[in-house]
Formats: C-alpha cells, structure tokens, sequence
C-alpha cells in the first residue's frame, strides 16, 4: 500500500509537470522546446549521459501535445506551432551539440573571423528544419497514449535518414549517437545501422511520455495503463543491450598472419607559416622520423611490411610532384612496408597549360619502399563551404569561398573504392568528412579487409567535434564488421575493431605513435547485406501496429 501511495504521489506530479508543459504558449513554449534540445546534446559524445533524452523527448512530446488538433479550420495553426516547436527543439540541439564549428573560423581568423556568428548559427537553424518538419508530421498523425510515439519516432527516422542524404547530407550527432557509453547498446548498429540507433531511442525515451495531457486524469488507475509502455520498452532496450553484451562477450578475433601497422600522430598544430620551406622540413622531418623510431610496443623499431599510416593532408605540399619527398620516404620505410598518406593532389585544366595547375583533390596515396605511389584515391564526399562552394559560380561573385584556397577548387573523386595492393589485405580508404556517411564507405561487391581513415580534427581544436566525429569510426566499424585504422593529425588515432572497440588510440594534443596487429574482418553483417531495408521493413510494421492495434476501451 505504502509503494502505490507513493507511486499515485509521484505519477500525479509528473502528470502537473506534463499538464504545465501542454499549457504553455507563444515564447514560452518554445524557450522550453529550446532548452530541452540543448541539454539533449549532453547525451551526445563526449558526455554520454543517455538518461537526459528520458526527459527532453517527454517534454517535446508534451510540448506538441498543446499546439491544438488540427482540424480543419485550424490544421495551418497546429501545424506552424508543431512546426516552430520542433524547430526551436533542433536549433537548441544542434546549436550547443555543433558550436565547436566555429573554431575553424579561427584558424585564419584574418579572413574568416568575420563568417563565425552566421556559420555557427545558420547551419543549426538550417538543420533545425529536418526536427520541425518531422514534428509537423507528426501532429497529424497524433493519437493518444503511446501509439503517438511510435509514429513521431517513425517520422523522427525518416527525417533523420532525409538529414543525412539531401543536399550531400550531414548525418551528423542523430539522437542515437547517445548510445555511445555503451559498447553493448551500439552493437544493434549490425542490424539497422545508425539511422536504427536513433528509432530505439526515441521508442524507448518516449515512452514516459506515453500518457498525454488531452485525456482523463491518469492517476484513476495505476495497472497496466500507465505503466506497460515504460516498461516495455525498457526491458526491450535490456534485452537489446544484452543480447550486444553477449556478441561481444563471444567475439574472437583472428589475428592469424596480422599486418603490422603503424598509426602516426604527429598532433601539428596550425600555423599561418604552414608553406613556407622552414616549416616543410621540420613537419616531414617529425613523420620520417616518428615512423621509423622505437615504440615501447616495438623497441627495436618496426618490422619490415608494416603498413605506416600518416593523417590527412600530412605534408603542406603536392606529394605527387615532390620526388626528394618521395625519396625520403622511400628510405625510411623498411623492405616491403608501405605508407598510406594523406596528400592534396594538384593537375591541370582539360586543355589548358600543362604547367599550371587548377584542379585539386583531397588525396591519399599509398607508396611504396622505392619512393614510388602505387595507388591514388580522391576523397569523393566533400565538405560544402570547407573543400568547395556549392554552386561557387554564383556565390563566388559575392565574395564567398571555400576555407582551404588553393588557385582553384577541390573536384570530387568517383566514388568509394577498394584498394587492392599486392602484399596487403585489400583496404577502402576514407578521408575524413566520409567516415559519417554510413552505406557508403565501401564500393558495392568489393567488400575489402579493412577500413582506413585519415583525418585532420586540428580545425576544431579540444571541442567536443573531434569526440563526435571518432564515434562515426566506431559506427562504421561495428556497421561493417570490418577493423578500422585511423590517423589523425590532431584529434583522436586509433585502431578499432570489427566491434566497434578501441583497441589502442592516442587521445588529443599528445604526439605519438601506435603499433598493432591488424585483426581480420568479420562476416558481412547484417547490415553490410541489407543497409537500410531492416530498419524500412521495423519502421514499416510499428505503423501498421499503430493503425491496427487499438486502445482499451
């Protein structure tokens, strides 16, 4: 008796708190909707505090739930409140889960500095549309009890998913990135990938949220009513973390013939000297000499075929024209070794004078032990305004241009490729920028051995973006089955397994090297297999459940 009196004590004041919510209007409501998306992003890297969203997504629905019902005579009200409510949501997410942009308007702050308010506010109000689309949606399809949340998590999805495909896409911080705390949680990325993540999130947080303000009192009877949805689904997020536990409490990985690898990570900072020959000497210097000197993991210095990864952009120069640059690297690396590096790659225009050079691309060469590059590819998923100016033709006459100059502009690459070297197990570079795009990081029917990233998260700084970003190599990686071998300038390198776990990393602002043993790939997931089609066909019954199961009278 004690126990339900204060459970009744307890339901009823969450039921006050909901009731407030509902009843809130004009700025009030979405100074709430607001600050709920921004403590949101404490559930996000490096934080991880998933409990939050058990709260905000609650509020946000209980924020909905007062805009009215839209019908007929007021279906343009309901929906420019649902939308402006989601919206605010959105843009109190993505401004504080994105602020760190703005560092990389600083690194030449002279030319840029200027550009900090508008980029640090414009593209969390643009992204911010994706949420209040999806809440608008939703609004129509707002049923009682928890069915309303099945399908705003539905449409939540499906909104997520459009966010990381229109306009190049952005899938960056989706609200399931808050299962980063847990390896056992994001093991279910195997099965329905990123976009999956972020259904059970908002299945499972919302689930409080489960009774709403526009029916009777909810304290009238306190059996199954009001508490099997919570219940549910939180013992199906158990269940899901259990049944990650157990994959990863089973998993074996073969190391049987490993590659030897060499992750460098040089941690050099940005400097407005960045080009001129002193400065040459003294970064490719530090690389050839941290890729040849002893570890405490290889005190005798590295064996020969070890594959020696170097960041992105690691050498301010055009390696491909640079042949002593070449030279040198030749003789460092021991017999049979290979260094995979990050390069710009410069070559003249269609037609136009050899000796001039005006298309770019982001590249990464593999070269070998004569000094010789046997293999090129051009990152082919570019950062909008970082690497190119959509549609630079236009825009450019009114002064905007892309952060890395060069005399032109990068070109995209085809597309993801499989790196086949002799020697090697066969590998599917990704630089940078393409790490977030999950189902696209490897080329269709070319499944490689293992993934390599290089990145350069010096533009950011100590933010939490380099924290953010690294998660996306623990999602691939879990995604594909596949190892991952990450170097970054600055930021966070490491080797990752098929798992999604960290095997060795070297954090932020410390130079360093790592030497391990490549672990095999895992069989294709399920996810590698399929993509999105699990999470269409889940997302698919759950609005049949919703249309055909109905409440208790």
């Amino acid at each position: 008796m004690r126990f339900e009196s204060s459970l009744g004590a307890a339901v009823f004041r969450l039921e006050k708190f909901a009731s407030a919510l509902a009843e809130l209007r004009g700025w009030r409501r979405q100074a709430v909707a607001f600050a709920a998306g921004a403590v949101s992003t404490f559930a996000l890297p490096p934080y991880g505090f998933l409990p939050l969203l058990f709260v905000t997504v609650p509020v946000l629905v209980w924020l909905l739930d007062g805009v009215g019902e839209p019908t007929r005579s007021r279906r343009r009200r309901v929906v420019w409140r649902s939308a402006l409510t989601g919206w605010w949501f959105g843009f109190g997410y993505f401004l504080l889960g994105l602020f760190w942009v703005g560092n990389a308007f600083l690194v030449d702050a002279d030319k840029f500095a200027f550009l900090l308010p508008v980029a640090v506010t414009l593209l969390p109000a643009g992204l911010a549309l994706f949420t209040a689309a999806a809440a608008a949606l939703s609004r129509f399809f707002w049923f009682h009890g928890y069915r309303r949340i099945a399908v705003f998590a539905v449409i939540w999805t499906a909104f997520e998913w459009l966010r990381g495909h229109v306009l190049t896409g952005f899938p960056w911080n989706l609200i399931g990135s808050s299962f980063a705390g847990s390896d056992g949680l994001l093991q279910a990325a195997a099965l329905v990938g990123p976009y999956g993540l972020s259904f059970i999130v908002m299945l499972v947080a919302g689930s409080i949220a489960s009774f709403d303000t526009r029916g009777a009192s909810i304290v009238r009877r306190l059996d199954g009513d009001l508490l099997a949805a919570p219940a549910i689904a939180l013992a199906g997020l158990a269940l899901i973390w259990i049944g990650g536990a157990a994959r990863l409490s089973s998993a074996e990985l073969d190391y049987a013939d490993a590659t030897q690898v060499r992750i460098v990570h040089p941690n050099t900072p940005f400097s407005k000297d960045w080009n001129s020959e002193e400065r040459l000497l003294t970064i490719i210097g530090q690389l050839l000499r941290m890729s040849r000197e002893p570890s405490p993991d290889r005190p005798e210095g590295i064996a020969p075929g070890t594959v020696i990864v170097w960041p992105e952009n690691a050498v301010p120069v055009l390696l491909g024209r640079e042949p002593y640059v070449l030279a040198a690297i030749g003789r460092t690396l021991p017999q049979g070794s290979h260094l995979i590096v990050g390069s710009n790659r410069g070559e003249p225009a269609p037609g136009g004078p050899a000796n001039r050079l005006s298309v770019f691309y982001n590249s990464l060469y593999v070269v070998d032990d004569r000094g010789e590059i046997v293999e090129t590819y051009d990152k082919h998923h570019l950062v909008p305004f970082g690497e190119y100016v959509p549609l630079r033709h236009l825009l450019g006459r009114i002064g905007l241009r892309q952060l890395v100059q060069f005399q032109g502009s990068f070109e995209e690459g085809p597309g993801p490729r499989t790196l086949a070297i002799s020697g090697l197990p066969s590998f599917s570079p990704l630089i940078c920028y393409e790490v977030i795009f999950a189902g696209n990081v490897v080329a269709r029917g070319e499944r490689p051995a293992w993934l390599v990233n290089i990145t350069n998260d010096a533009w950011f700084g100590s933010s939490a973006g380099p924290y953010q970003h690294f998660l996306q190599v623990r999602l691939r990686a879990i995604e594909q089955g596949l190892p991952i071998v990450r170097s970054a300038n600055s930021g966070i390198s490491a080797l990752v397994d098929p798992y999604g776990r960290v095997v060795k990393s070297l954090p932020l602002d410390r130079a360093g090297v790592i030497d391990a043993a490549l672990p095999a790939p895992l069989a294709p997931t399920l996810y590698a297999r399929l993509g999105d089609l699990l999470l269409a066909l889940l997302m698919l019954a759950t609005l049949a459940a919703v249309w055909l199961v109905r409440p208790r009278a």
